[in-house]
C-alpha cells in the first residue's frame, strides 16, 4: 500500500502543534482581512483618543495656570486699589496730624491749648465728612439696637423711657453702612414702660 504524502500549502491547515506556535494564536499572516483592518482602524481610533487627551490635558494644564494667573492679578490689583483708596483717606488726615503735632509743641496756657484741640476736632469732623462719614444720632434719641451698644442703664423719671442720656463713645456711619456703634448710657423711667 502506497501513502500519499501531501505538503502542506496555503490552502490546508498547518499542524500549529508541530511548528511550535501555541494552539489558539494565530501568526499574522494567518488572520483574514477583514479582522486586520479592524485592527488597524482600532489602532488607529486609540491612537487618535489618545493624542485628543493629550491635547486636552495640555488645555487644561492651561487653563489652571490661566486661572491661578487671573487669580494673583486679581489680589494684586485689589490690594493696588485698597491701598490707593486708603492713601486718598490717609492724605486728607495729614493736616489733622499735623496740627496734633504743633498743639503739642505749644508752649500756650491751658486755654489756648483747648482752643486750638477744637480747632483741630472741627477740622477732623470736616475730613470725615469729607468721606462720607457722619456720626450716629445719639443723646436725646430713642435707643435702637442697630446703632447703638448701651453700656449701662439709669433710672430717671424725668426723661422717656429708653432715651439715650449720654454718649461715652461716638459711633460713626458711612452712608448707610454702620461703621461703629454709639456706647451710651440709656434711660429706664418705671413709671412709662411700653405697654
Amino acid at each position: 500500500m502506497s501513502r500519499k504524502v501531501t505538503e502542506p500549502n496555503e490552502t490546508q491547515p498547518v499542524d500549529t502543534a508541530a511548528e511550535g506556535v501555541e494552539p489558539g494564536v494565530e501568526s499574522h499572516e494567518a488572520i483574514p482581512n477583514g479582522v486586520a483592518e479592524a485592527t488597524a482602524l482600532l489602532q488607529s481610533e486609540v491612537d487618535r483618543l489618545k493624542q485628543e487627551r493629550d491635547q486636552a490635558v495640555e488645555r487644561l494644564a492651561r487653563l489652571q495656570a490661566e486661572f491661578e494667573n487671573a487669580r494673583k492679578r486679581d489680589a494684586r490689583e485689589r490690594a493696588d486699589f485698597r491701598d490707593f483708596a486708603v492713601s486718598g483717606a490717609v492724605e486728607q488726615f495729614l493736616p489733622v496730624l499735623d496740627n496734633f503735632h504743633l498743639a503739642l509743641k505749644s508752649s500756650g496756657s491751658l486755654e489756648q491749648l483747648r482752643s486750638g484741640l477744637e480747632l483741630v476736632v472741627k477740622q477732623m469732623e470736616e475730613v470725615l465728612r469729607s468721606l462720607n462719614v457722619q456720626p450716629v444720632e445719639a443723646v436725646g434719641a430713642r435707643f435702637d439696637p442697630r446703632v447703638h451698644e448701651a453700656l449701662e442703664s439709669v433710672d430717671r423719671t424725668d426723661l422717656p423711657d429708653h432715651q439715650v442720656l449720654d454718649e461715652v463713645r461716638r459711633g460713626y456711619r458711612i452712608r448707610d453702612r454702620l461703621l461703629r456703634p454709639a456706647l451710651v448710657r440709656v434711660v429706664n423711667n418705671p413709671q412709662q414702660k411700653e405697654a
